[in-house]
């Protein structure tokens, strides 16, 4: 079965439990996207995921990208359902009207890119990076430059890369060793060197590539602070090749539907975005859109794992389900699979990931479209607050459970979930990689406690906590479950926070307890969400009170071990600690 979104899902958790038009209504140019409005949109989307690219996924991953002589050649299908994608303007849904886009919100797009990832995870690959770059030449680019490039990468006419890894240079991006030379030709420089790990470096879905290149001006200090950002055509304004040429694909655990390109740039033609020396900052408005995008497509995966399982479960009969009344059996020799309390229980706990996690994403969208256009300064600044914490806790989080919770999903099916023709499998080997790009999920987690708690002892997340709770109601179980773990969270940020700031403080302290940090947050702001949607949704509801259930009795409670894993840590001797 391909991937079908549910549009009605998503519909009640942006319109019933979060009111996005209401909070839209509040946006410079924003105010038009009423419920009506998105309503269409997702109705749309959903129609084209559904009939056009998710159909495509399984002769993507099994005929997979070729490469020859420098040419990739997509799977069947794929260059045609990009045409279609471009035709039907979903590329600009986001992008300025002045830009040719169609000015509707962030987390239009952000519903779309989950469903595709779902749907055609490698596919999607190549129309993933088109947001992150228009915000970057957007906001960073030469007028000149935007005046060329900025309406085909709103259109999709042109499709976009991020060139920053290279063999010596993975997370670590100050060993960035590629070259940019300034010619006699206004601001053009000449770039050289090989870039590793391009999604999308080459490929027939357009004729022209926008690529993004981190490089090193002659002079520029070593390290981080000597990169600047560089705009490389495959192809230049007056029609010549440029000097980039694809050395070759990589063979893949997943993935194959989207080309991962050796890069090579031969004393290529470029041109720089924003200042020198400043690469990492341009590059970073690409890479905070892309952790987002990479949060939603972990949801998206988890979701796709999850209708295959649960369709599964519905369909395959094994042995007797204890506590079933035998009345219900009619003359079925075995029970479905969903009625086993270890199936039921392990499709319970993906959907309370799924939805919460969508709820959490959805609102962190709507803020990102508060931090770009609400007319007060300090609702932007709030609304960036948020986003700026939430962000890696949601990519680190979501794809760990997109790959771990595909492989539990894999589980209903027994071995036939371990052979190619259920499509199971297929999600487990295409979600790992997740959890790699966009900044591994460690350094997701350093991230959030090492550079945005820990520096302002714990303040911004903790007014951050406190704002959650104005939407929970102590008079419900549910939610004053959620007020105790809000407040234990916020105690444990400001005493580790000492610890860490303490001193004689162990260096190695934050970075052996990051991870566990991380995922406590996650686990509180779930519990925030599933106390919202509970709220909303009707007691006899199982659709959404399932989940709810299964999140409170086998969720929540990994908090425990998480919060004493870290105070464990915090009072181990110095020289007895370990990470």
């Amino acid at each position: 079965m391909s991937y079908r979104p549910h549009p009605a899902d998503t519909g009640f958790l942006l319109f019933d439990v979060l009111h996005a038009p209401r909070q839209l209504a509040a946006l410079e140019g924003l105010a038009d996207a009423d419920q009506p409005l998105m309503a269409q949109v997702l109705e749309e989307a959903g129609k084209f995921v559904a009939e056009v690219v998710a159909p495509l996924n399984r002769q993507g991953d099994e005929v997979g990208c070729r490469w020859e002589a420098g040419t990739v050649t997509t799977p069947p299908g794929f260059r045609e359902a990009y045409r279609a994608f471009v035709a039907a303007g979903w590329p600009a849904l986001a992008c300025a009207e002045a830009d040719g886009g169609q000015g509707l919100p962030w987390v239009l797009e952000g519903v779309l890119y989950e469903w595709l990832s779902a749907a055609n995870h490698g596919w999607t690959m190549a129309p993933g990076l088109l947001h992150g770059a228009y915000e970057c030449l957007k906001h960073h680019g030469s007028d000149a430059l935007k005046a060329c490039y900025l309406g085909q990468i709103a259109s999709g006419e042109s499709l976009a890369t991020m060139c920053l890894t290279e063999p010596q240079a993975g997370s670590d991006l100050g060993l960035v060793r590629t070259q940019a030379v300034p010619t006699d030709v206004d601001t053009e420089h000449r770039i050289s060197g090989t870039k590793i790990f391009i999604s999308g470096g080459e490929h027939d879905l357009t004729d022209n590539i926008l690529h993004l290149v981190l490089a090193r001006l002659p002079g520029a200090p070593a390290g981080p602070k000597g990169l600047s950002l560089f705009l490389v055509p495959k192809i230049l304004p007056d029609g010549r090749r440029n000097g980039v040429a694809c050395e070759r694909i990589e063979e893949k655990m997943g993935l194959h539907g989207s080309p991962t390109c050796v890069m090579r740039f031969d004393a290529a033609t470029g041109w720089p975005i924003g200042a020198p020396g400043a690469g990492l900052n341009a590059m970073f408005v690409m890479m905070n859109a892309a952790r987002l995008h990479v949060a939603l497509q972990g949801i998206g995966l988890l979701d796709a794992a999850w209708q295959k399982a649960d369709a599964y479960a519905h369909e395959r009969r094994q042995m007797r389900a204890p506590g079933l009344p035998p009345a219900s059996r009619g003359n079925a020799s075995a029970d479905l699979l969903v009625e086993h309390p270890a199936m039921r229980r392990l499709l319970d706990v993906q959907r309370a990931w799924i939805d919460g996690g969508r709820l959490l994403a959805y609102r962190t969208g709507l803020l990102l479209d508060a931090a770009r256009h609400h007319p007060d300064s300090r609702r932007r600044d709030e609304a960036q607050r948020w986003c700026s914490l939430v962000t890696p806790v949601l990519k680190a989080a979501w794809t760990q459970q997109a790959f771990l919770g595909a492989s539990e999903c894999l589980q209903v099916f027994g071995g036939h979930g371990y052979v190619r023709e259920w499509g199971i499998e297929q999600i487990v080997r295409d979600a790992r990689v997740s959890m790699i790009y966009e900044g591994t999920n460690e350094i997701q987690a350093i991230d959030l406690l090492l550079r945005k708690v820990l520096p302002d002892g714990g303040q911004a997340l903790g007014a951050l906590l406190v704002d959650l709770r104005p939407a929970l109601d102590a008079g419900r179980d549910f939610d004053a479950e959620v007020l105790r773990r809000l407040a234990e969270l916020r105690y444990l940020t400001t005493t580790l926070c000492a610890a860490c700031t303490a001193e004689a403080a162990d260096p190695a302290l934050p970075h052996a307890v990051a991870d566990d940090y991380l995922r406590a947050v996650a686990l509180v702001l779930l519990g925030w969400a599933w106390a919202q949607i509970a709220a909303k949704s009707a007691a006899e509801d199982p659709r959404w009170q399932a989940p709810a259930l299964a999140f409170r009795t086998r969720v929540l409670p990994e908090l425990d071990m998480r919060l004493a894993l870290i105070r464990q840590r915090m009072a181990a001797p110095r020289h007895a600690a370990t990470t």
